[in-house]
């Protein structure tokens, strides 16, 4: 059996959360999904698990890192190409996520990022190895 990776991320309102991410593109597993928590695809084995955040409190001890004032963690996952890269981008933003920083060219990888509606942020990368 294939390894899972499932990353846990406290949000303040739920459903506006998967709206967000709805509109990025991504899908949501039904079967996992429900008042408390939403199991969003990123990928093939690859899940973010939005919980309410006082949900998410049941699984810690300790408080909940407000991730507009601290980051507790990077997400980042791969797109295609450059303009997967900047379209991904450009959908949060108007999905009504933040752009911290510029993007960023390395030559042979390219990256940019957004903040999501709880200030999570992530990063989305392009590789050319060719290059």
């Amino acid at each position: 059996m294939a390894r899972q990776i499932y990353v846990n991320l406290p949000v303040k309102d739920l459903k506006k959360s998967m709206g967000f991410f709805s509109q990025l593109g991504f899908e949501f597993n039904p079967e996992f999904t429900n008042d408390q928590g939403a199991c969003m695809i990123i990928g093939e084995n690859i899940y973010a698990m939005l919980l309410d955040e006082e949900f998410f409190k049941t699984f810690i001890d300790k408080p909940v890192c407000d991730a507009k004032k601290s980051t507790e963690v990077l997400v980042c996952f791969s797109a295609d190409t450059r303009k997967d890269v900047d379209t991904y981008v450009t959908k949060a933003q108007k999905a009504g996520g933040t752009v911290p920083r510029k993007s960023q060219d390395h030559g042979f990888t390219y990256q940019h990022s957004f903040e999501d509606l709880d200030g999570h942020i992530w990063e989305i990368v392009s590789y050319e190895p060719a290059k």
